[in-house]
């Protein structure tokens, strides 16, 4: 599935009450006062407006999506509570419009799976992020390589595991990013998806070179 086609469905859920997110990210970010923060994914901003709290006013949250729906509800959100220190940004995660090393904390919740480059992704996190930054990351992984069948199945893609990859290349991923540090905060047990399994996780890690191998 596009971005553009992940825009038009995710656009339509924006004033929905679903529930869109397979973990809890925000959870275990610990956010200090004065952080710059970015949330991949942001979808309807909540996680941003908590972080800008939580930061205060010498800190900065960005929240990145693509649905102009989402984007457009976070932002009236933020206004209705006058919250000054957050900007919501339309972009692809492969190429996030963020200076270099400017960045204290990446957040994201069950979005990463949805691109189509994850490597360029993960590459991009390491290059917002300072030196010592940290990501805390909810995503899915599947126990085998997910079948062509379902990779372009927009339900699949919707419930977050069409696009999801093997703990193994997740993990290899992060290492060749440069990540360090990578713990598993939590996982799930394997559930049953079509013809395979996946779990859910949330992940941390922390990036400590002055650049990211690609």
């Amino acid at each position: 599935m596009s971005y553009v086609e992940i825009n038009k469905r995710y656009t339509k859920l924006a004033e929905d009450i679903c529930c869109l997110s397979c973990g809890g990210a925000i959870n275990f970010t610990e956010p200090q006062r004065g952080e710059i923060c970015v949330d991949l994914g942001s979808g309807r901003g909540t996680d941003v407006l908590r972080l800008a709290e939580k930061v205060g006013q010498d800190g900065f949250v960005y929240g990145i999506d693509v649905s102009e729906g989402m984007l457009k509800k976070s932002q009236s959100s933020a206004e209705k509570l006058e919250i000054k220190n957050v900007k919501f940004i339309k972009a692809e995660l492969e190429e996030l419009p963020i200076e270099e090393r400017s960045v204290d904390m990446v957040i994201s919740n069950c979005t990463i799976n949805h691109a189509a480059d994850k490597q360029k992704v993960w590459n991009e996190v390491a290059r917002i992020l300072k030196n010592g930054g940290r990501f805390v990351v909810s995503d899915i992984f599947s126990s085998e390589t997910v079948p062509e069948e379902y990779k372009k199945d927009p339900q699949a893609v919707a419930e977050c595991w069409g696009g999801a990859v093997t703990k193994d290349v997740y993990l290899s991923q992060l290492k060749r990013a440069g990540f360090k540090e990578i713990e598993i905060i939590e996982e799930s047990q394997p559930y049953d998806k079509g013809k395979i399994k996946v779990s859910s996780f949330t992940i941390r890690g922390r990036i400590s070179n002055s650049c990211c191998s690609k």
